[in-house]
């Protein structure tokens, strides 16, 4: 049902004049921008790099005992999920990714080739292989953890409490038991939400500055024209109109069809480099990978280098953190409207294991296609991504592939039907958030949904503007993603009360006949 609440205009004015004074300091000054990114972002890796390593390592630990605990039993909502399995993995994987994906399945291995982490010698056999190893990593359990341990608390608050709005400052009212608002909480609340927009904005600059001129480069191989800053605009309101539709007909009828396209379109674009491809080398490469990464998850997970101080835990890990962490609120909430009538165990499982078997699969088939050809010669994928070449680099992997022209064509739709779902999704959020007292069953109207699709345009386009480096966009996510960090624990501890005041005197078996009375179905529940 499409709300006809009152938006929150103060709370819009405030957002827009922020996001509009950094996209201008950035147009405007972009050296003095670019200097200024560098120094912020070291300052704050390294004093908030262990801590963030801490944070989500117990975030991974905290979920398998939620989802194994009675806890998991209870069900987000009172009546049967609203959307099939499949769709409902399709959207959560689709918000949650983006179109930068496909970059960094390529591309990323490379870096970590010619920079290898924990001692390792570059250009040698174990460099090949631990660069296998964290890239599926930092895709895997513990990024996708960060999503879903601030999903859970927003669906509680929403499905389960039943408490009015669909917003982090919502939920951090709700925790302090919906208590008298003074003037000091009022401003409070509002700069929570200014921050959670801001970080969205911070997080989706560095999907759209890292695949827009890559799409650019593969449609310039196709139609022969040099990537040019217009191309870019091109792309991004051809762009802006897919997801513009898409949100303003609702998730039912947009986000939900696109995403499973595009999902049915992964799947096939992996399936056929997988076969295709060096079939044996991609399978061996992903498991020799996998194992790596599960034997050395606890090193991986909190190594800091504090001897050598190289800079990898602070450039890639902490960095991949903090970033996934730019994505928690705006996935969080969407995951929220989408996953009515789930149980707790079910959203922990599909996350933590759907979410990042997909990510395996993608990384492993398309980042192990992109070594073996390093390896044999094809193409100089470490050398192009080292000397600043990662897009050119991806359109020469795929014109090594038979009818490389069918490939192409498939891989820049896949990049791009990945950006506007993950756009969608934003700007649903962001609309909830300005629309006050969002109740359950109830949507942002389209046209607030519009005008943000609109404006998350903007600072990505400056970054494009003055053709900012990949540190520059980084620490868009690392200054936003660092006090979302704080709000974000606040909120776990308010869903740890309300589960403890809720359901701690509750046995087992009450809960799972509550949850089966919610759903009409029988007490068994699958994961």
């Amino acid at each position: 049902m499409i709300t006809t609440k009152k938006l929150d205009l103060l709370l819009l004015a405030t957002s827009l004049m922020t996001v509009s004074t950094i996209v201008a300091i950035l147009t405007l000054f972009p050296e003095t921008g670019k200097s200024g990114a560098n120094y912020i972002f070291n300052l704050l890796t390294m004093i908030f790099g262990a801590p963030i390593l801490l944070i989500v390592f117990f975030a991974v630990v905290f979920l398998v005992i939620l989802g194994f605990s009675k806890y998991g039993n209870i069900r987000l909502g009172s009546s049967k999920p609203e959307y099939s399995t499949f769709s409902w993995v399709a959207m959560m994987i689709c918000a949650g990714l983006g179109s930068a994906t496909v970059y960094w399945a390529f591309a990323e291995w490379a870096y970590y080739f010619t920079s290898p982490p924990l001692g390792i010698e570059k250009g040698t056999t174990e460099a090949y292989e631990i660069s296998t190893a964290y890239n599926l990593f930092h895709w895997g359990v513990s990024a996708w953890s960060t999503y879903c341990i601030a999903a859970l608390p927003v669906a509680y608050h929403f499905h389960v409490r039943k408490n009015p709005g669909l917003s982090l400052s919502a939920v951090c009212s709700a925790v302090r038991g919906n208590k008298e608002i003074t003037p000091m909480w009022r401003r409070l609340y509002r700069l929570i939400d200014t921050i959670f927009i801001f970080t969205c904005f911070g997080g989706l600059s560095i999907t759209l500055g890292v695949s827009v001129p890559m799409v650019a480069e593969i449609l310039s191989s196709i139609i022969g024209i040099k990537p040019s800053f217009g191309m870019n605009l091109g792309i991004i309101l051809f762009i802006s109109a897919i997801f513009s539709l898409s949100s303003y007909v609702g998730i039912a009828k947009g986000m939900a069809r696109i995403s499973s396209v595009n999902t049915y379109l992964a799947l096939g674009f992996c399936l056929a480099v997988f076969i295709i491809g060096p079939t044996l080398y991609i399978t061996k490469s992903t498991v020799n990978g996998l194992g790596t990464m599960f034997q050395n998850f606890i090193k991986m997970s909190l190594w800091t280098d504090p001897v050598e101080s190289s800079g990898f835990p602070e450039g890639w890990t902490i960095f991949y953190w903090l970033y996934w962490i730019t994505y928690t609120p705006f996935v969080a909430l969407f995951i929220t409207k989408v996953s009515k009538g789930r149980t707790i165990r079910a959203v922990i499982t599909n996350m933590l294991v759907s979410g990042s078997a997909g990510c395996f699969f993608f990384f492993g088939v398309i980042g192990n296609f992109s070594q073996h050809a390093n390896i044999n010669g094809l193409v100089d994928v470490a050398g192009m991504v080292a000397a600043g070449q990662g897009n050119p680099a991806i359109v020469q992997l795929l014109n090594t592939l038979p009818m490389s022209a069918i490939f192409i064509v498939l891989f820049a739709a896949i990049s791009i039907l990945f950006l506007a779902t993950t756009l969608d999704s934003a700007a649903f959020t962001m609309a909830s958030t300005v629309t006050r007292g969002l109740k359950e069953g109830e949507d942002p109207s389209p046209i607030n949904r519009l005008f943000w699709c609109i404006m998350l345009a903007a600072v990505p386009l400056a970054m494009l503007f003055i053709e900012a480096p990949l540190n520059t966009i980084k620490t868009c996510a690392i200054v936003t993603s660092i006090p979302l960090s704080f709000i974000l624990g606040y909120m776990v501890y308010g869903f740890i009360k309300w589960l403890k005041t809720d359901y701690g005197h509750k046995t087992v078996e009450a809960i799972l006949q509550e949850s089966a009375a919610k759903s009409n179905e029988t007490i068994s529940e699958p994961a």
